[in-house]
């Protein structure tokens, strides 16, 4: 007879997994995919942690907002006071600073987060908390659980990671004939000594089990091995996990869009995307300089003009671009049919997928590259601050599958209409283009090879899902 010890012992679950995503859209946004892959591919059960506005926010951009397997459980914590001011769209730095209250009140997660944890430590043999790294702060009363380990997930690329570490070695010789961009031109100081603070308290704790990143072997496979050398001799686990996002795109959608009807009608690899993704705000310059710009280039074109996100954490929603960014007089009327601007929310995946793009503008976050990338699309790097530069500088110099619109050194000088025609004729409309595509092209069909059964991202992902439930 089975006694009661036992029948609790096989009444617990294996493992359950507790995402701590960062409260920014593209951090929310990767963490929230792989709790779909953990949910739904390994019949895990995942819960997802952040305030009741972001969890919004991020459920409703989800192209997979319906959890088929009911396996994620949100939990909404209320974060205190700090309202998120307007944005700086003529500010030097393009680091978005209406977001820098962001990072003290995600520390306010800690005490909510510590009560889930020992809440769901009763209920398991194992409870695995994949934590942003920079929550780590946030995840540290881990070490007090004793069946709890923890994981660093990483939204950035692997080679921002990397070239960050040589950066602090006195490195340079990672980009031939490139001085990387120093972490000071790409943050600013709150948010270096935020980051400072969070590093320092997961070397001293040392709680961690071992590193995720939404990354894949075909885009940065030599960086990741790099990384892993710096990063304690190598004896840290990497599982590089991506991408997280769909890679295969059905053309039997029951609803289309207006923007992939429009692309239904255009030639294929003939059409420019640009967005600059959900925390880049332009001044009234910058706007038409890339107005005048993109009509220059006789290319046609998509433009997501939206402002970056506004959220007000001490009210009760989200503004989603509320504000309209001003056109020049006359443009949309101009470019009647051969470009189209566009100001809601859109499916970027499905776009990058569509045969009729041909090239991506972008600010280079992560995100952006890892979706063009494995859609086999080349882009057009305008990176604005945090990893963005070292992300360009991987797309133009070391993969060679896009083009700059400017230098970094540039960074604090207007962007003017010619340098982003030129820029956008160049992979659009050159034999140096051509070339840059094919690249993209094959980086793409690899990536896409990587997700499949026996393919290298899904290896990866039974590598972490047997690690875990070892």
């Amino acid at each position: 007879m089975a006694t009661h010890s036992e029948n609790k012992a096989s009444s617990l679950s294996s493992v359950v997994v507790v995402m701590v995503p960062f409260p920014a859209q593209s951090h929310l946004n990767q963490l929230l995919q792989l709790s779909y892959v953990v949910s739904s591919s390994y019949d895990i059960p995942v819960h997802y942690v952040s305030s009741p506005l972001h969890i919004s926010q991020v459920k409703s951009r989800s192209s997979n907002s319906q959890d088929p397997t009911n396996k994620i459980h949100f939990h909404g914590f209320q974060i205190p006071f700090l309202t998120c001011s307007s944005s700086f769209p003529n500010s030097k730095s393009k680091f978005p600073l209406h977001l820098l209250p962001c990072f003290e009140a995600s520390t306010h997660l800690r005490e909510p987060v510590a009560e889930l944890l020992r809440s769901l430590s009763p209920t398991t043999k194992r409870l695995v908390v994949i934590h942003d790294a920079v929550t780590t702060y946030v995840v540290q009363d881990v070490v007090s659980i004793q069946n709890a380990e923890a994981y660093s997930f990483n939204s950035a690329s692997a080679f921002s990671a990397f070239a960050f570490i040589c950066e602090i070695l006195g490195r340079n010789d990672i980009v031939p004939n490139k001085e990387l961009p120093s972490s000071i031109s790409c943050f600013p100081s709150e948010v270096i000594d935020f980051l400072g603070s969070q590093i320092h308290l997961a070397m001293t704790l040392k709680f961690s089990s071992g590193l995720l990143f939404n990354s894949s072997k075909s885009i940065e496979g030599s960086f990741v091995e790099l990384l892993s050398k710096e990063i304690n001799g190598g004896k840290e686990k990497i599982w590089t996990i991506g991408p997280l996002h769909q890679t295969t795109i059905s053309d039997n959608r029951a609803e289309k869009s207006l923007v992939l009807e429009w692309l239904d009608q255009q030639e294929p690899n003939s059409v420019l995307y640009v967005s600059f993704g959900t925390t880049v705000s332009f001044s009234e310059d910058e706007i038409e300089e890339l107005a005048f710009g993109l009509e220059q280039s006789g290319v046609k074109f998509i433009w997501v003009l939206r402002d970056a996100d506004e959220i007000d954490i001490s009210s009760s929603s989200y503004e989603e671009g509320t504000k309209r960014p001003k056109l020049p007089d006359g443009f949309e009327k101009r470019v009647e049919g051969m470009g189209m601007v566009v100001r809601e929310w859109v499916p970027q995946v499905e776009i990058l997928g569509h045969s009729s793009t041909g090239g991506f503008m972008s600010h280079c976050g992560w995100n952006s590259c890892m979706e063009s990338l494995s859609m086999g699309v080349p882009m057009v790097a305008w990176p604005m601050h945090s990893d963005q530069p070292m992300n360009g500088l991987l797309i133009t110099e070391l993969l060679k599958v896009g083009v700059a619109v400017m230098e970094w050194s540039q960074r604090e000088e207007l962007v003017t209409s010619s340098m982003i025609s030129r820029g956008v004729r160049a992979l659009m409309g050159s034999e140096e283009g051509d070339e840059i595509r094919k690249r993209a092209v094959e980086i793409g069909v690899a990536v896409k090879r990587s997700v499949v059964e026996g393919g290298e991202c899904r290896l990866e992902w039974d590598s972490f899902i047997a690690h875990i439930t070892r």
